[in-house]
């Protein structure tokens, strides 16, 4: 599965922006479509996810401020980031978990949330 993300950049504190990752390929493996982030010095972490059945999770962090949603047609996943913080700030990455094999990753997108 190849995944395509955009939609990052620069925003203020308090400001939106959305992502999206447009998968292709063998699309009918994805059995889960997430979004995660690593910023400067940390490790990668979920940020959210969707399943087949529309079944969402959230980290804490961002809970109540992020919608993650999945547009089946057209094979997107979308990250919706609201109220935005300036730790919100980092690469943001899209993966799909399949039915067989390792998880695939797109290229990344940066977002940057300034103070």
């Amino acid at each position: 599965v190849q995944l395509q993300a955009s939609g990052g950049g620069l925003v203020q504190a308090g400001g939106s922006l959305r992502l999206s990752c447009v998968a292709s390929g063998d699309i009918f493996s994805i059995t889960v479509l997430g979004w995660y982030r690593q910023a400067p010095g940390k490790q990668r972490e979920l940020v959210a996810d969707i399943n087949s059945f529309d079944t969402t999770r959230y980290s804490d962090s961002v809970k109540g401020r992020f919608t993650i949603s999945r547009d089946a047609a057209k094979n997107t996943v979308s990250l919706q980031m609201n109220m935005m913080k300036p730790e919100d700030t980092a690469v943001y990455y899209c993966k799909a978990d399949k039915h067989y094999g390792l998880p695939d990753w797109g290229q990344g997108t940066q977002v940057t949330v300034s103070s």
